[in-house]
C-alpha cells in the first residue's frame, strides 16, 4: 500500500504532529510506502491566485477555466505539481488535522483549493441526457481510498446528534462526500478523536492504540457508502435522489448514503 499523509497542524509536538508520526512508522513497520505532505513545515501556499497559473492566468482571472488550462499544458507551479503527483502516486491518502471553526485549517483547504484544480480533479467525463460528467463515485482518483483523522477539543456528546455542534458525521460530510468522493475516491470512516485539548499524557496510549488498528486495516475497512451519481439513484440532470430511495426517518446528508 502506498499511503500519502497529508498533516496540517502548525506544531510538530502536538496530538496531530504525533498521531502522523505514528501512522508513518506504523504503516512503514507494516511494510507500506509513505510519503508525508507537512504543509506548515513545507510553508505551504494556502491562496489560489493568478501567480499558480502563469501565462494562463486571464484578466480578470477565471479560477476554474485558467487551472485547467495550466494543467492540461504542465504549466502549473512546482509545488502544486508535485502534491498532484503525489496524490496520482498513493492508493490511500490520510489528511491528519484539527476540527478548527468546525472546518479543516486554512492551510489544509488551500492544499485543496490549489491541487484540486479544474481537469485533475473535476470537470471530466462526458456530459448528456444520461451523464452528468464523472464524479461523485468516478473520475480521475477513482481507485483510491481516503481517511480523516480528525482531533476535536470538545466532548463526544457535545458532536452528537443531540449535541449542540450537531453530529460530527454531518460536519465532515463537505469534506468526505464533497471533496474526496467527488473525483472518485472511496471514503474510509473516519478517526476521530473527542476532548483532545484535555487529553493528558496518560490517556495517550489507549488513542495510539486505536489509530494503530486504524491503520493496520485500512485495506479491509469498509468505505462509506456514499451513493454514486451516474449509476441509477439520482435524476439527470437535476441530480435529485430519486424519490422511491428515499428512506422513512433518514434526512439531509443521510440521504446520500445507502443503508
Amino acid at each position: 500500500m502506498k499511503t500519502l499523509i497529508v498533516h496540517a497542524h502548525p506544531e510538530p509536538r502536538s496530538l496531530n504532529g504525533s498521531l502522523k508520526d505514528l501512522a508513518v512508522t506504523t504503516l512503514e513497520g507494516a511494510g507500506h510506502e509513505v510519503r508525508v505532505s507537512d504543509l506548515y513545515a513545507m510553508r505551504w501556499k494556502a491562496a489560489a491566485d493568478a501567480a499558480d497559473y502563469g501565462a494562463h492566468a486571464s484578466s480578470p482571472l477565471q479560477v476554474v477555466r485558467d487551472s485547467g488550462h495550466a494543467f492540461a499544458a504542465g504549466d502549473l507551479t512546482p509545488d502544486v505539481r508535485a502534491e498532484q503527483e503525489k496524490l496520482l502516486w498513493a492508493d490511500t491518502v490520510i489528511l491528519q488535522f484539527p476540527l478548527w471553526w468546525y472546518a479543516m485549517p486554512a492551510i489544509l483547504k488551500g492544499w485543496v483549493d490549489r491541487v484540486f484544480t479544474y481537469r485533475f480533479a473535476y470537470g471530466v467525463g462526458e456530459h448528456s441526457d444520461t451523464k452528468y460528467g464523472e464524479r461523485y463515485g468516478e473520475g480521475t482518483l477513482a481507485g483510491r481510498r481516503a481517511l480523516l483523522s480528525v482531533t476535536i477539543g470538545g466532548p463526544e456528546a457535545h458532536y452528537s446528534d443531540r449535541g449542540i455542534n450537531g453530529p460530527v458525521d454531518d460536519l465532515l460530510f463537505p469534506i468526505q462526500h464533497g471533496i474526496l468522493h467527488y473525483p472518485g475516491i472511496e471514503v474510509l470512516p473516519p478517526f476521530v478523536v473527542h476532548g483532545a485539548d484535555r487529553m493528558s499524557a496518560a490517556e495517550y496510549p489507549a488513542v495510539a492504540k486505536a489509530w494503530e488498528q486504524r491503520l493496520l486495516t485500512l485495506e479491509t475497512t469498509e468505505p462509506i457508502a456514499f451513493r454514486r451519481q451516474n449509476f441509477g439513484d439520482y435524476e439527470i440532470p437535476s441530480l435529485r435522489l430519486k424519490a422511491d430511495l428515499e428512506s422513512p426517518g433518514r434526512t439531509g446528508f443521510g440521504l446520500h448514503v445507502r443503508g
